[in-house]
């Protein structure tokens, strides 16, 4: 979902998946840029962050995106059907949110860039993927756009639930966004980077060239701040060793019990 975009993120997913390779196949799909998206013939998914508007399509690669997600919910609905197991991160997430019409997706009012405390809902403090989570836990988070005004009622005929919110922001007179959901059993999805790892994240944030164009943009307090994170093994770290690595063995456990006979 990077459209050839550079970042960090494809290089934290492959990490976190190779360590599973023992266990299954995987490969890459370039969804914006070729409109290549997987058939049902897979078991996980976990589709990507990526840059501009969760609104902006070209016609094909959009509605193809959103073709599979539904085929995928459609799926999993039929008794019998061996479950497929998704996680949505970041861009994909907000048109996950919006194309089941559990929240409002709008545009920021400004860029949210750095490492957040995040919040979660007492369904977030039994989700299984948070275990070992303290809460509030630390995000790696960088949105211009929003999932905000979640629909109760939609919610609760999915069968959803909402694990996290932004940080609290009391001198803030705006809604918290919400920063995790709960689609099904075996959808999942998070505005924030689980993904990220502090060591990529240093090393990309630390150049000079970058550093100083998010000083110029968010200030010397807030990426002083975001490299101090980076170096608390009790932060971004944490969230990166817990979240997608516990979503893929849970994943992979669930498959494995399904397929033996009863």
């Amino acid at each position: 979902m990077y459209d050839g975009a550079p970042n960090q993120g494809m290089r934290c997913i492959k990490s976190i998946v190779a360590r599973f390779e023992k266990a299954y196949e995987w490969r890459l799909f370039d969804v914006r840029g070729n409109a290549e998206l997987p058939g049902m013939d897979y078991d996980i998914y976990i589709s990507t962050g990526g840059p501009g508007s969760p609104f902006d399509g070209d016609g094909q690669w959009d509605k193809a995106y959103f073709d599979w997600m539904q085929q995928l919910w459609d799926w999993n609905q039929v008794p019998g059907n061996r479950k497929k197991h998704v996680f949505f991160i970041c861009h994909s997430f907000q048109m996950a949110v919006h194309h089941f019409g559990l929240a409002k997706v709008t545009e920021r009012k400004s860029e949210s860039f750095g490492t957040f405390r995040c919040h979660m809902t007492d369904a977030g403090a039994m989700e299984p993927n948070f275990e070992g989570l303290p809460n509030p836990f630390y995000i790696a988070d960088f949105r211009h756009w929003q999932c905000i005004q979640p629909d109760e009622k939609r919610i609760d005929e999915m069968g959803a639930e909402i694990l996290a919110l932004e940080k609290i922001r009391p001198h803030v007179p705006l809604e918290r966004a919400v920063m995790a959901i709960r689609f099904s059993d075996t959808i999942i999805g998070t505005q924030f980077h689980p993904e990220a790892d502090p060591e990529g994240m240093l090393e990309h944030f630390q150049d000079p060239k970058r550093s100083k164009q998010i000083i110029d943009e968010h200030g010397q307090d807030k990426y002083m701040r975001m490299i101090k994170h980076m170096n608390d093994s009790d932060k971004i770290g944490l969230t990166h060793e817990i979240v997608l690595p516990l979503f893929l063995h849970r994943a992979i456990r669930q498959l494995r019990e399904a397929a033996v006979p009863a």
